[in-house]
């Protein structure tokens, strides 16, 4: 992944991650941001570019993530 994308990542896992801490919906720290990332790396490699469209489609994404584990 080249310089530009990896910040375009790291930009938009850092604003999922301070929304999911303000929210109180952060869980375990280690499992969230590699949740958070591989999901927003894969939208990356499908073609978005848009840190704000990434980092919530990843909230979302992890919000149904955490609700499937939750009622297991």
């Amino acid at each position: 992944m080249s310089e530009n994308l990896s910040q375009l990542v790291e930009f938009s896992v850092q604003i999922a991650w301070e929304y999911l801490e303000r929210s109180g919906e952060l869980g375990d720290a280690a499992e969230t941001g590699h949740f958070l990332s591989q999901t927003i790396e894969q939208m990356v490699q499908q073609g978005v570019r848009s840190p704000l469209l990434l980092s919530n489609r990843a909230i979302d994404a992890y919000r149904r993530h955490r609700g499937v584990r939750l009622a297991s």
